[in-house]
């Protein structure tokens, strides 16, 4: 975090427009590859991540912040955790970068 985002993620901006459609797919999106960790809210209470150290993210707040840009995020959930010192995989095998916006979009509408 304190280097910067890799230059590869530099300047990344959504590519969706948050939609009531496409906020429903980033919830079920988030659902199926997030919520074990995160928590279905975001709170970091999933089932999965209690035993973690560190925890995961408190991702209903973590998006509000100012550091929580696109390309950070993008680059956050494509890479996964290592390169912060946490377990998160990384998803950019998993998932398209089309599906990492929706996710996003879905997060940043407060997960309704």
């Amino acid at each position: 975090m304190n280097e910067g985002v890799p230059a590869a993620y530099r300047g990344a901006r959504s590519t969706i427009r948050a939609t009531p459609e496409v906020i429903a797919e980033g919830q079920t999106l988030y659902t199926t590859n997030c919520a074990s960790c995160h928590g279905a809210e975001g709170l970091g209470d999933g089932e999965a991540g209690r035993s973690l150290v560190p925890s995961p993210a408190l991702l209903r707040w973590f998006v509000q912040m100012p550091m929580s840009g696109d390309e950070y995020l993008l680059w956050a959930i494509s890479e996964g955790g290592q390169r912060f010192g946490t377990e998160m995989p990384a998803f950019r095998e998993a998932l398209t970068e089309e599906e990492i916006w929706k996710i996003i979009a879905y997060m940043r509408a407060g997960f309704p």
